[in-house]
């Protein structure tokens, strides 16, 4: 089973139900597609076994042998060639890598190189397996070690997808792989905007769907709201709690710290895993 848990917007808690829920399931796996600003591995401090690096392939033109006939650049859909002033130019930041300006080439002017764009670290801790993207700063695109995670994933069984926060490529990117996916929103209406936007899009992906609210804190809740009209499950309505507030914000993860925040995190897991397959107790530590 694979849990994609996303939010419209950074700051709602996503990492920290991410976090929680990876720690309960036996044998359970962590992704952090966040890979712009990756930080579940602050919390579980993974001891690291493997670190691999993600590049990508981008032309590099040879000028002599190239003749201006510009098919290349006509055959680019995303503008990344031009020719300009008797020299082929490639925009880095808008190559896509389809690799077909070198193979519609007539001269063989175009070859591909490799470029790093980012890195994955896989680790372990507590018997929680840690896998986190990182894109190096400058990158336009974090999709293609989004990718690289997927394929990495395929094969688990129990995992938690730790999303990037908003609703773009990265972001669905990330949820392709998902059985579930977890919403996290804050009781606000800018929240219940953001909740709709990552409801919008789970939707379109024909993913099964439920909510969090997280750090409720009157009886004014648009989010809530939201879920009721638009027949979404909520799954948890978790009050502000600053204690909870305080261990996240240390760096620490709840369910290993006290009992009762692990009592609380199961009984959501557990709410997931009927949702998806009626079985609620086969992947939880006890």
């Amino acid at each position: 089973m694979k849990i994609a848990v996303l939010s419209g917007k950074g700051g709602a808690g996503k990492t920290m139900i991410a976090v929680n829920l990876s720690e309960l399931m036996t044998d359970g796996v962590y992704v952090d597609c966040d890979v712009e600003e990756p930080n579940g591995h602050l919390f579980f401090k993974p001891k690291v076994t493997e670190v691999k690096e993600v590049n990508v392939k981008l032309p590099k033109v040879n000028q002599e042998l190239c003749n201006g006939c510009r098919k290349c650049v006509e055959f680019c859909k995303f503008n990344a060639l031009a020719y300009i002033k008797n020299t082929l130019l490639v925009f880095d930041e808008v190559c896509h890598s389809c690799g077909g300006c070198s193979i519609i080439c007539p001269e063989n002017a175009i070859k591909e190189e490799d470029k790093a764009i980012g890195s994955i670290q896989s680790g372990y801790s507590e018997g929680t397996k840690v896998i986190s993207g990182f894109m190096n700063i400058g990158e336009s695109s974090g999709v293609p070690i989004i990718e690289e995670l997927n394929h990495m994933i395929s094969s688990e069984e129990n995992v938690i997808i730790d999303c990037p926060p908003g609703s773009a490529c990265v972001v669905m990117e990330s949820i392709k792989e998902a059985d579930y996916c977890i919403l996290v929103a804050e009781p606000t209406i800018f929240g219940t905007h953001n909740l709709a936007m990552v409801h919008e899009l789970a939707v379109k992906f024909n993913k099964k769907i439920g909510v969090i609210i997280n750090k409720t804190f009157s009886e004014n809740n648009p989010a809530k709201e939201y879920c009721i009209k638009n027949n979404l499950p909520i799954l948890s309505v978790l009050p502000y709690d600053s204690e909870l507030g305080l261990i996240n914000s240390n760096g620490l993860i709840a369910v290993r710290e006290q009992e009762n925040y692990k009592k609380f995190f199961a009984l959501i897991l557990e709410d997931v895993l009927e949702e998806v397959r009626n079985e609620t107790t086969s992947n939880i530590k006890r």
